[in-house]
């Protein structure tokens, strides 16, 4: 079965003038001339990206969009009629947003933030950009803490929302971000809180906890590389521990104390030595 809007791994069936014929379970896709490979044999697998053309034919490319079906990007107007506004989206031919999923209508040479879409009456795939008639600002299943791809959105009073993993929208507030931010920016992020309503905080930090046990990790691995010791002690100036950990001397000084008292290692005033227990 083909998956429209996806990559699709189809085998060669047929090599014709204008291209290859795919198999596509019963139904032959045409690959264009031009996106066929210099060297291939007949019944070898290509990874494909499958959609409809104009002429609602199942065409296959070897390039890979911006963004596939049910999946988000930041894209660019590149024209605009009585249909809708079309984007670039990395293939030759155009996504449709049509005026009906246009929150405001978008005006040609700016980028939005979209959802890629099939449309199940004509097969075809579009854009929307009302984000919420696809994708939940509510979760049940995420985790505090756990780590997420974001993708931010907008910016409001509270702070930046966030398209969560292509799936949810979150919101990272103002007094939690330290970095500039830009819509359309994709950046790594962590789940800080789900709410009692089940609506999601993020922060682009790890959270303190988990931030703390990584460190005292790192500064485990860090001493059994360097034979058990390190003169990086709570006593070293934090322009050094900085450089090695990229953490500020407070934070070093609570995660060596936890190390203490878990017998990890010995402080001493000019060094600090892993237990040979560990």
């Amino acid at each position: 079965m083909v998956n429209i809007g996806k990559i699709n791994h189809l085998q060669i069936i047929k090599a014709v003038s204008f291209g290859l014929y795919l198999d596509g379970g019963g139904i032959e896709i045409l690959l264009p001339k031009r996106y066929v490979p210099e060297k291939y044999e007949l019944f070898d697998y290509l990874d494909v990206f499958v959609y409809v053309d104009s002429e609602d034919r199942l065409v296959a490319v070897t390039d890979t969009p911006y963004a596939k079906v049910d999946e988000c990007a930041y894209l660019k107007v590149v024209a605009s009629n009585h249909i809708g506004a079309f984007m670039d989206w990395g293939l030759i031919k155009d996504l449709l947003v049509p005026h009906n999923e246009q929150v405001i209508p978008l005006a040609v040479g700016k980028s939005y933030v979209v959802y890629v879409y099939l449309d199940h009456e004509t097969e075809r795939l579009a854009a929307s950009t009302k984000l919420r008639n696809f994708i939940s600002e509510t979760s049940v299943y995420h985790q505090e803490g756990q780590q997420v791809d974001l993708l931010i959105q907008a910016e409001t009073e509270m702070g930046y929302k966030a398209i969560v993993d292509n799936t949810h929208i979150g919101l990272i507030y103002h007094n939690e971000v330290f970095q500039e931010l830009s819509i359309g920016q994709r950046v790594q992020g962590y789940i800080k809180l789900i709410r009692e309503d089940h609506k999601i905080d993020l922060c682009l930090q790890r959270p303190a906890r988990q931030a703390r046990d990584a460190l005292m990790e790192r500064i485990l691995q860090y001493l059994k590389q360097r034979g058990g010791t390190s003169d990086l002690t709570d006593r070293s100036p934090p322009d050094s521990i900085y450089r090695q950990f990229s953490v500020s001397k407070k934070n070093y000084k609570k995660a060596l104390g936890r190390l203490y008292k878990q017998r990890l290692i010995k402080i001493e005033p000019k060094k600090i030595t892993l237990i040979s227990t560990i």
